[in-house]
């Protein structure tokens, strides 16, 4: 029962930060500040939720495979956002792409 209600408020704790993130990505200006908003409160985000389904999983696999999960999508949003903020600097910078 009570790791019940703590998965709960783990997922919706998650959502809040998902739900920002995206009010983020809507409302900041420019696009290093929707960058920085969405990595950060969507991982926040989607650890939250990881760590609340963790609790409801029924065997040791599974949370390992959760936490893989968790652990490839937080390298991808790091990565893709490092790529996207590269890019537009050198673009900001006035740099040829194709050197």
């Amino acid at each position: 029962m009570i790791l019940d209600a703590l998965s709960v408020l783990l997922l919706v704790l998650g959502l809040f930060f998902f739900v920002s993130g995206l009010l983020g990505l809507w409302r900041f200006p420019d696009t290093f500040a929707r960058l920085h908003a969405l990595t950060k409160a969507d991982n926040l985000g989607l650890g939250l939720v990881m760590t609340g389904l963790l609790f409801q999983v029924p065997d040791v696999l599974w949370a390992i495979k959760f936490v893989l999960v968790w652990l490839l999508a937080l390298v991808a949003s790091a990565v893709n956002a490092h790529l996207i903020a590269v890019f537009l600097h050198r673009q900001q910078e006035g740099h040829d792409e194709s050197a």
